[in-house]
């Protein structure tokens, strides 16, 4: 075998290797849609200090998409049937996070009544108190839908803008999670309407604020030659978007 022979496949990596890539930030604010359900069970109803509680339960998420759009049209006012679109799940539609609390023992015995609330662990209220039961006789599910605030971070990078079959587009970043508490309200007032004073309340935090989700995807692209212009629209799980697509750049200048 000759020595050309050999050297080709290293110079060729190398080559390959120094393709130039380009790199632009993008960030956004969603409104997440979530569903939590939670199931309690209590103990020592009737005895002092009060009963315990078990809370276990889940956060199922509706899903956050980034879609990418290759475009040669600076001035995109809607898709063209030579852009290329390509969808990417961040965080699946149906994705779950669950969750395991026993709170500090209440203060009301007599076997109280139990009512649930959810918030965000910031003073803002998701849901009126939830009925869940009497002490002794069981506690009923608890479930709520809100929006979960979803701060979205990443750089699009772009890699290969010039040639065919069209270029490459990396997403890296991270998703944050708003947190998710639920207040416990144990009461001898069957006809509960506030908190009184002789009634206790519970704070527990279910989801921490601020929870990262990380990701690093690179979907298959192609179609769109010519170093087009990169757009970025953030949707819900079920493809409904956020807002309007975003420019990041054209390819090779990305970050420039």
């Amino acid at each position: 075998m000759s020595r050309s022979t050999l050297i080709a496949p290293a110079a060729l990596a190398l080559l390959v290797a120094a393709s130039p890539a380009w790199s632009a930030p993008v960030s956004a604010s969603l409104g997440q849609k979530g569903s939590a359900r939670v199931d309690c069970t209590a103990s020592g109803c009737s005895n002092n200090p009060g009963p315990y509680i078990t809370i276990n339960g889940e956060l199922e998420l509706g899903g956050v998409k980034a879609k990418i759009i290759l475009s040669n049209n600076a001035k995109m006012t809607h898709w063209a049937a030579t852009d290329v679109v390509a969808d990417v799940d961040l965080i699946p539609a149906g994705d779950k996070l669950t969750f395991a609390k026993q709170p500090s023992r209440g203060g009301v015995g007599g076997n109280p009544w139990i009512y649930l609330q959810f918030n965000d662990c910031k003073g803002t209220d998701y849901s009126k108190p939830i009925l869940l039961g009497r002490c002794v006789q069981g506690l009923s599910t608890a479930r709520a839908d809100f929006e979960l605030p979803t701060g979205a971070r990443m750089n699009v990078i772009s890699g290969e803008c010039s040639n065919s079959p069209g270029p490459y587009v990396t997403l890296d970043g991270e998703l944050k999670l708003g947190g998710l508490g639920g207040k416990l309200i144990l009461t001898n007032n069957a006809k509960f309407t506030h908190v009184a004073s002789a009634d206790v309340v519970i704070d527990i935090v279910l989801l921490e604020d601020g929870k990262s989700i990380t990701f690093h995807k690179q979907p298959p692209l192609g179609g769109a030659g010519g170093n087009p212009w990169i757009y970025v629209q953030f949707c819900d799980g079920r493809g409904d978007a956020y807002g309007s697509p975003i420019l990041v750049g054209r390819c090779n200048k990305l970050g420039g």
